[in-house]
């Protein structure tokens, strides 16, 4: 028998695709922590924004911590941080973008579900950025400071 290959009717390119900008914290194989870099694509579209909201809530959902940086102002009026706070009914200021949140995952909550720390920097042109907690666990976290991770990453991309 002979391996028979069938061409396809039609072969269009429809996705490009965005590589990750996330940082994944893990140990012992259980992924504790992400670190997202939103980009334009992640809120481009309707889709877009549905897919990457459900993908946050799915972190936070198992458990895992999160932070978010999102330096994107457009579509106007949108922000993952007010939608996150919109799903998961947390009544909260908007946050419009640029702005930078943090999210622990805490220990079951007497009344059911968990308990949800949230923290919402904003990011504001001429200022310096802020430092931003990355919870590791309910007892430690990282600070990661924004101002001087993006002073690093733009003298790297000035000198190479």
């Amino acid at each position: 028998s002979s391996v028979r290959r069938t061409e396809p009717d039609v072969e269009v390119a429809t996705l490009t695709l965005d590589p990750d900008k996330a940082l994944y914290v893990t140990t012992a194989g259980r992924l504790v922590a992400a670190v997202e870099l939103v980009s334009p694509r992640n809120k481009d579209r309707p889709a877009s924004r549905a897919a990457y909201l459900a993908r946050y809530l799915h972190y936070l959902n198992d458990g895992v911590h999160l932070v978010l940086a999102d330096v994107h102002p457009r579509p106007a009026g949108f922000s993952f941080a007010d939608a996150l706070s919109a799903e998961l009914n947390l009544a909260q200021a908007p946050l419009p973008s640029p702005t930078g949140v943090a999210y622990r995952v805490g220990e079951p909550a007497p009344s059911g579900g968990r308990f949800l720390a949230v923290w919402r920097r904003p990011f504001a042109m001429g200022q310096r950025l802020p430092e931003i907690p990355l919870p590791l666990s309910l007892e430690r976290e990282v600070t990661l400071d924004m101002e001087q991770t993006y002073s690093r990453a733009a003298a790297d991309a000035y000198l190479s």
